[in-house]
């Protein structure tokens, strides 16, 4: 058998394994999770990365452009306080949420970049571990 060979029966065996895997549990028609592709899983490196990507600027967008009115939301919170209206302690409890939801969707952004990074980064690892392992066997057969 040749190393294309052994290569390609490996791979059709662990996509076997993972399509079975992922359709245990078969879907009804016009159910959640039924889709045209019937389960199977179908990874895109481009379409990962570019996600990745776009969570990488919006995490900076955020970082900054959440914070836009921080500092006159406080200015106007502190002035109708000082005046006696209610409505100030609402606005600074209202600025006070509205950070903690930046920071919120800041770390959720920062989680996904980094995720599909590192999940890329360790899949073109373990292909390559699986290269050089498929050829080592192959090179083993012949020097035996």
């Amino acid at each position: 058998m040749s190393f294309d060979e052994e290569w390609a029966t490996a791979r059709a065996t662990a996509a076997a394994n993972v399509s079975m895997r992922l359709n245990h549990v078969p879907t009804e028609p016009g159910s959640a999770g039924a889709g045209p592709g019937g389960g199977d899983l179908e990874l895109n490196h481009d379409h990962i990365g570019a996600i990745g990507t776009e969570a990488f600027t919006l995490h900076g967008r955020l970082s900054t452009d959440g914070k836009h009115a921080d500092t006159s939301t406080a200015t106007a919170a502190g002035a109708l306080s000082k005046e006696g209206f209610a409505s100030g302690a609402a606005l600074l409890k209202a600025g006070h949420r509205w950070e903690s939801q930046v920071k919120t969707l800041v770390a959720a952004c920062a989680i996904i970049s980094n995720g599909l990074n590192y999940s890329l980064s360790s899949h073109n690892k373990e292909e390559k571990q699986l290269y050089a392992e498929f050829t080592s066997s192959k090179i083993d057969e012949y020097l035996n």
